[in-house]
Order: structure tokens, then sequence, then C-alpha cells
């Protein structure tokens, strides 16, 4: 299973909304097994610049890429881009993530 998290600030605090809607689209997306969007609580002492996150759910990487290839992306995208500052995305292959200590390195 593929994980795909992607991290957006949003520097205009009247756009989180905004942003947050043109986010929800891709919850509409068949390809995945789970797309969730959340606002950062920001409970971290350091790391308060995220505002929203996406989380996502694959069956592997063509499932990701179809995802990423549906019109709903290119329309999130289109609403998105001019209201965000920072985006930051990451995908990782969930079976060979570590999972218990790996010990001394």
């Amino acid at each position: 299973m593929i994980r795909h998290i992607v991290f957006f600030n949003v520097p205009d605090r009247a756009n989180i909304e905004a942003v947050r809607a043109g986010l929800s689209i891709l919850t509409e997306i068949p390809h995945a097994r789970l797309v969730e969007v959340g606002t950062n609580v920001k409970t971290d002492q350091l790391g308060t610049d995220v505002d929203l996150v996406v989380y996502g759910e694959f069956d592997d990487e063509a499932a990701l890429a179809a995802y990423k290839a549906h019109p709903n992306y290119q329309i999130s995208i289109e609403r998105v881009r001019p209201l965000r500052e920072m985006r930051i995305a990451a995908d990782y292959d969930a079976d060979k993530a570590v999972k218990t200590p790996l010990g001394e390195v």
C-alpha cells in the first residue's frame, strides 16, 4: 500500500476554508482506498507552519498515478495553488516502512 501525505500552508488565514474546500474535491476520486483532508490542530510547539494535510492510501503506485490523472485532481490544483504558499508531498510504501526499532546504527 502506498501512503500519500501532502502538507499545505495558507498565508492568508481568510483563505483556509477555500483551500480546504478545494482539497475536499480529492475525496471524490475513486482510485484511493481513503482520502482525508485535515486541519492541523497545531499542538506541536516546533512545527506550526502547516495548516492543512491531505492523507491518502492507495493499493499501489498505479492507483496513485490514476488518482493524479483524474480530472478532479487538476480542478483541485487550479483552486488551491493560487491560495497556498507551501506544498510538501511524500509518498511511501507502507509495506516497506520501519515498524520496529532497527537497533544501533
